[in-house]
């Protein structure tokens, strides 16, 4: 049975859900909300599951469950998936993985798309997670985030950023933020915006007060971008993403990860497991590569243009 990555999520589900007859093995994917990159990050879980001979419909069972961006209904999947006893569990971003974490102690847990595991209180260690949790950061190199503002907006001074606090994920690419901003020159101006609804009214808060916006690898901001590239093109002022998958959706460029093979680096661990391996000790793993995506169509509309030497870089031109 052939999954493909455009289905629409109701068809996803019920291929996903119906075996062609009994199961070996069962997976149980959750995600704090659903938006391209950790729709991808799904999806390349289950392809690299396959690619290992664990087939959907054959000898693997998939569950997946999105909790729309509520922090209680992560928490009420994460249960639910320990009280079916799943051989592994599989939580896309740092709400998620908290909520499963919290929820057990023993099925074993492989995690993804989480910024800072640590951090997080997720692993002891990057190196030695220890008992039945380990899975992969997504730390985006936020450095190069930086070095790429100034390279297409060199007269930045102010760089704004729109996040949810809720998210730990966000406050440490925040910090990070700060830290890379401050070696070169430029201040960073904070708008939060706790759920979707107030992302809007966050990045207007930014206008006149910051010269770009960044936007973190932040579910809550992310899952309503373009709310956010709206006001970006109202107010001449140009928004950068940390996932690549957002700039088809109209942020001006980033440098990030192809979240679909973050997805497979992810699954070639939950096939371990399946394997007979301890999660705990696997090592986390880091998301590998970095690819430069460009919309000169959202760079014009923000009121400003891509660079030659930007433009001849780019792995992906989009928008055009």
């Amino acid at each position: 049975m052939k999954i493909s990555r455009a289905l629409p999520m109701a068809a996803l589900a019920v291929l996903l859900a119906t075996p062609a007859f009994a199961q070996s093995k069962t997976v149980a994917i959750t995600a704090i909300v659903e938006h391209p990159a950790l729709d991808a990050t799904r999806d390349g879980v289950v392809a690299a599951l396959k690619e290992a001979g664990f087939t959907p419909g054959q000898n693997l069972k998939v569950d997946y469950q999105s909790a729309q961006g509520n922090p209680a209904t992560a928490a009420q999947i994460a249960r639910q998936f320990v009280g079916q006893k799943p051989d592994v569990i599989v939580p896309i971003s740092t709400p998620s993985a908290q909520a499963v974490a919290a929820a057990t102690r023993d099925v074993p847990v492989v995690f993804t798309a989480v910024t800072d595991p640590v951090g997080a209180q997720l692993v002891k260690s990057m190196g030695k997670p220890g008992g039945n949790i380990t899975g992969l950061s997504d730390m985006a190199p936020v450095g190069a985030h930086v070095d790429l503002i100034k390279e297409i907006v060199p007269t930045a001074k102010r760089l704004g950023v729109v996040y949810n606090p809720g998210e730990p994920n966000s406050v440490t690419m925040v910090k990070a933020l700060k830290d890379e901003a401050g070696k070169k020159g430029l201040s960073v101006v904070e708008a939060a915006a706790n759920k979707s609804a107030d992302v809007q009214t966050a990045a207007r808060s930014l206008v006149g007060k910051a010269d770009a916006i960044y936007v973190p690898l932040d579910n809550t901001v992310v899952s309503a971008l373009e709310a956010l590239t709206a006001v970006g093109a109202q107010a001449k002022l140009p928004v950068f993403s940390a996932d690549t998958d957002s700039v088809a959706r109209g942020t001006v460029a980033s440098i990030g990860f192809d979240y679909f093979q973050v997805g497979k680096q992810t699954g070639a661990v939950v096939a371990r497991v399946l394997k007979g391996e301890k999660p705990g000790d696997i090592p986390v793993d880091l998301a590998k590569g970095t690819d430069l995506f460009v919309n000169p169509k959202a760079a014009a509309a923000m009121g400003v243009t891509i660079p030659d030497a930007v433009a001849k870089r780019a792995t992906k031109t989009v928008g055009q």
